[in-house]
Formats: structure tokens, C-alpha cells, sequence
């Protein structure tokens, strides 16, 4: 069997009966993503269970959210979604929630097939992400994103976390 290709990659709307595989990828992408941030213990508190408890929610939020996720032979790599921004005082009126591929993935233009599944062309948003994520800045700053000089610390799993704020 061949390595897997951008092409072998399906990126279709995030189905309710997709709850459980979602909870999975997201807390495996949760440890990928912040071993380095976020403590052990904290990280292993959480639940795949209470993840697709989340996801069965998200699924169905109406037509001005989008969440999609990515499979490669069937099985759910990574998802997306962006939706109203939820700030306040936001400087665009979308916002990217959150792109999430499991590491195999990264590099295989998946996360670019995701990205543009939820961002309609030059479509103007804005996203948070973690200050100490150089994979993900690099990636928006591709995709046309720079950083407005908005940070804040998030409560994440009982810690706290730095995020930054790109705009487009």
C-alpha cells in the first residue's frame, strides 16, 4: 500500500455519528499539540468520552458554523471549524475555532484542505492560538494571517495558556 497523498484525503461536514471518532482524534491532537505546554497529568485527565459529548453538540450548531473533518481510508485524521467570533471585542466578525490534524498528517496538505473547507477564499478572520506553536503560526502566516499583537491566558485543562491573536 502507498504512503498516504493529499489526494487520498475525503474533507466532508462533521456528521453527528461522528461524535465518538472525533472525541479520540482530539484528545490524541490535544497531546500531540501540547505535551510541551500543558502538564502530564493535566493531559491525560482528558476524556475522549467528553470530547464527543462536545463534538455531538458542535455537529449541529446551524448553517453559519462549519466544522468538517479530514479521513484517509474512512477513518476521521483531523477536523476543523470556524463559526461567529465569540469576543466581544473581535476584529472580524468570523473566526477560526480550530484546526486539528493528528502529526502523521502534518505536511501532507491536509491541514490546508481542512483550513480552506472552513474559510470561504480570502475571507477576512481571526483565530487564537498558542503562543509556543510555531508549526501553527507558520501555517496561518501562509495562509495569510498576522499577528495583531493580542494575546491573552486561557484556562486550559486546569492551567493556563498564552494565546496569540492572528488576523486576516
Amino acid at each position: 500500500m502507498e504512503a498516504e497523498t493529499q489526494t487520498d484525503i475525503v474533507v466532508r461536514p462533521v456528521r453527528d455519528v461522528d461524535a465518538e471518532a472525533l472525541g479520540r482524534v482530539h484528545a490524541t491532537c490535544w497531546h500531540e499539540t501540547y505535551d510541551h505546554l500543558i502538564s502530564k497529568a493535566a493531559l491525560e485527565a482528558v476524556s475522549p468520552k467528553r470530547l464527543a459529548e462536545l463534538w455531538t453538540h458542535w455537529a449541529v450548531q446551524g448553517p453559519d458554523f462549519k466544522m468538517v473533518a479530514a479521513l484517509a481510508d474512512g477513518e476521521i485524521v483531523g477536523f476543523a471549524g470556524s463559526g461567529p467570533a465569540r469576543d466581544k471585542d473581535a476584529p472580524r466578525f468570523r473566526e477560526l475555532y480550530f484546526i486539528y490534524l493528528l502529526d502523521e498528517y502534518h505536511g501532507t496538505g491536509t491541514g490546508k484542505k481542512l483550513f480552506d473547507a472552513v474559510a470561504e477564499g480570502d475571507e477576512e478572520m481571526y483565530l487564537w492560538v498558542a503562543e509556543d506553536n510555531p508549526r501553527a503560526h507558520t501555517f496561518y502566516t501562509r495562509n495569510g494571517f498576522t499577528l495583531d499583537g493580542a494575546s491573552h491566558t486561557e484556562p486550559f485543562l486546569g492551567e493556563t495558556l498564552t494565546e496569540v491573536r492572528f488576523v486576516r
